[in-house]
């Protein structure tokens, strides 16, 4: 299995977590009510593409910033430095996503699971969104898309940490692209009023989707998952 192979798995089953946290950006431009979704398309296609571009910039920084840290392990005699921290970060957020499943309260570490929202950020955000009612569907459709990755979303740094461990910015952005494919289609159920279909699922994902990130984490530390597929390299007999 490939990290961002993992990462497209990853995010399509844990995609109940942005239609929690990003659903409301999405019932700001949607229109109300059924077969309105051709309607919607121009806000939709204009949000998703806000995401895609904020989330491959982010993918982008994360990987040059994975270059940077191997280069630093490379010079403390650590190998694979970015990916034993990426590695690292999965596991603890599958830990603590699968903590809060079974009920645990983790008080200010539930950020990590994703689910939570400091007051302040919410405050802020609630402001954005009055501000863009005044613009309109399309615009106000493309700066959500654009800030979404302010909101300080545990599931969406686990995957952004994944794109570091690349350690390569091309790459990087590649992963996050992964990720965000995945996430498309709860939020287009959410924007066409098909949420209820996912609601059940919302009960049960969560610990499915917490294992694979679990799995995907401890074979990132054990260097068992590679960031793309592994190609053949011939062999080269010199000779003497």
């Amino acid at each position: 299995m490939t990290l961002i192979a993992g990462v497209f798995i990853a995010s399509l089953l844990g995609s109940v977590h942005c239609a929690a946290m990003c659903g409301a950006f999405v019932c700001t431009y949607a229109t109300p009510g059924a077969g309105r979704f051709k309607t919607d398309l121009p806000a939709h296609t204009a949000y998703h593409m806000g995401r895609l571009v904020s989330y491959v910039a982010l993918g982008a920084i994360a990987g040059a910033a994975g270059a940077g840290a191997d280069r630093l392990g490379a010079l403390a005699g650590i190998g694979r430095l970015a990916t034993i921290v990426a590695g690292t970060l999965l596991v603890v957020w599958a830990v603590a996503a699968l903590a809060t499943s079974f009920g645990a309260r983790l008080g200010r570490f539930g950020a990590l699971t994703g689910r939570t929202i400091p007051d302040s950020l919410a405050r802020a955000l609630g402001g954005l969104l009055r501000h863009a009612q005044h613009t309109t569907p399309v615009r106000r459709a493309a700066s959500l898309g654009l800030v979404t990755t302010l909101i300080p979303c545990g599931w969406l740094y686990a995957f952004v940490a994944t794109a570091a461990a690349t350690s390569q910015p091309a790459l990087g952005a590649v992963t996050m692209a992964f990720f965000w494919l995945g996430t498309v289609p709860a939020l287009l159920a959410v924007g066409v009023g098909a949420a209820r279909l996912i609601g059940p699922a919302a009960r049960r994902l969560p610990v499915v989707t917490a294992t694979v990130v679990l799995v995907m984490g401890l074979l990132a530390i054990s260097g068992r998952v590679q960031p793309v597929a592994a190609r053949a390299v011939p062999q080269v007999t010199h000779g003497h």
